[in-house]
């Protein structure tokens, strides 16, 4: 047992052996849940990511899938209330892979992170399955408020690089988050969001669905066509007055 002394006296004691046999326990007991749920992930990265070779190179080349492995037993711990070695975990696994997962968010299956530099996930985040998160996405709170505090994520959703989805709503499910969005409320199914703040720019249902929609790039752009509708307008008047000279 390792033990801490504060600066106020106190003695903390962490049970590292308890978390460390709870560890043990997790890989002897449901070892056959685990590689099927890491042979999923890795089948719908090289699904989904042109760069992926074969199952070797994604299984030791992909931060996302080591950070989603690494999440599974810090979240395993937290739900056993050994919170302080579930953080050390997940900080163990932000140093190597560059994406920060707090223990308590609740990931579904074959959610693949890529690249992942900068992605944070906070503690209430509650993600569903098949969805993809790009760079630098932020899944965060906007106060101090305790309870939810942070988005819930449904099915087949994809968040484009530099997004931020900010509050205690839901992103339904086949939704699309443009790149550098920031999403300050409840997402329909189907709609693409761009802008700051995100706002519905597409809704359209896609039937049967074989995989996500990965294009980051064909998206309307609501600030241009404000642009184009403002010069139209002045053209009109402009012609008005011109006939009435």
């Amino acid at each position: 047992m390792l033990k801490l002394e504060w600066n106020h006296g106190k003695t903390v004691s962490i049970h590292l052996y308890r978390g460390g046999f709870l560890i043990l326990k997790l890989v002897l007991e449901s070892r056959n849940i685990m590689f099927s749920r890491i042979r999923e992930d890795i089948n719908a990265i090289y699904k989904r990511d042109p760069a992926a070779k074969n199952f070797i190179e994604i299984l030791l080349c992909y931060p996302g899938l080591h950070a989603v492995i690494l999440h599974r037993i810090s979240h395993y711990l937290y739900n056993k209330n050994i919170y302080l070695l579930a953080r050390i975990i997940s900080q163990i696994s932000r140093f190597f892979t560059g994406i920060e997962i707090h223990p308590g968010a609740k990931i579904g299956k074959r959610v693949f992170i890529d690249h992942g530099m900068g992605v944070v996930i906070g503690e209430t985040t509650e993600i569903g399955n098949d969805v993809v998160i790009y760079q630098g996405v932020t899944l965060g709170g906007t106060g101090k408020e305790e309870g939810k505090r942070h988005p819930t994520i449904g099915n087949n959703v994809v968040i484009s690089s530099g997004a931020k989805v900010l509050g205690p709503f839901r992103v339904n499910d086949f939704a699309k988050i443009g790149a550098g969005a920031v999403v300050l409320k409840e997402v329909p199914e189907y709609a693409t969001i761009v802008g700051i703040p995100g706002e519905v720019v597409l809704r359209k249902k896609v039937t049967p669905i074989s995989d996500l929609d990965l294009d980051q790039t064909k998206f309307p752009d609501p600030i241009a066509d404000k642009f184009k509708e403002m010069d139209n307008r002045i053209k009109e008047l402009e012609r008005k007055l011109i006939r009435e000279e």
